[in-house]
């Protein structure tokens, strides 16, 4: 997949609704396409949307081990109303192990270093195993979220991941993701209710204040613009 391809894709769905570009790509891309959800407000809306269209299509989430309990209460939920399967990926508990027993519980405080270290353990190696066999897959992304997504595109090339990554929510609002929540009874993290507006693994995420960005939450104690854990990379 080169540049000219990714740019051909954009010009085919310019315009199109969201549920209009999954369903491109999951006909177009059967059997090789997937959806990684967080359980966040956009992955709610966007797992809605697939299962109005296929409720065979892979949809997988990350289990790093240090989830809030209303994050695994929310993927039971979700699964049943839907009638879906959300597979779920975990890291190598002996890579865990180590990391944990040579650096600490909580090592993430520590460093940026070991931070991006207990992500890439927990999160972008079972990232990795999910991809395999796949040509694109599909996530939550909106360019308004934070500094580090404001250039990202509907469709792109993940060069880390050597696939086709598609945003079908890039030119969303806040406003618009929880008027689609609402008039279509999706289920939610209770936390949204808490002010937890993006909700990653416990120790890593708090509430955010009056005027903050949505994702001032994440890893709260680094400067913005390495508030990334590592899968969304170019």
């Amino acid at each position: 997949m080169d540049k000219n391809s990714i740019q051909k894709i954009n010009l085919l769905l310019s315009g199109k609704t969201a549920e209009e570009t999954l369903r491109w790509f999951l006909t177009e891309f059967n059997g090789k396409v997937a959806f990684s959800t967080s359980l966040g407000a956009e992955d709610q809306v966007i797992t809605r949307m697939i299962a109005e269209i296929d409720k065979a299509a892979d949809i997988f989430t990350l289990d790093t081990g240090r989830l809030f309990p209303e994050t695994y209460d929310l993927i039971d939920l979700t699964a049943k109303k839907y009638g879906i399967s959300i597979r779920t990926m975990f890291p190598d508990a002996a890579r865990v192990e180590e990391m944990v027993n040579a650096k600490g519980i909580n090592l993430f405080y520590d460093s940026i270093e070991n931070r991006k270290e207990c992500c890439h353990i927990r999160k972008i190696e079972p990232l990795k195993r999910a991809f395999e066999g796949l040509d694109a897959w599909i996530c939550g992304l909106r360019r308004e979220q934070s500094v580090t997504r404001k250039d990202l595109q509907l469709v792109e090339w993940d060069e880390v991941n050597g696939l086709i990554k598609v945003n079908p929510l890039i030119d969303w609002s806040e406003q618009q993701v929880w008027d689609y929540i609402k008039t279509n009874h999706v289920p939610y993290n209770k936390l949204h209710d808490q002010d937890f507006p993006s909700i990653g693994c416990q120790p890593c995420t708090r509430a955010i204040l009056p005027g903050e960005d949505v994702r001032a939450g994440r890893w709260w104690w680094e400067n913005p613009e390495t508030r990334e854990c590592g899968l969304h990379k170019k």
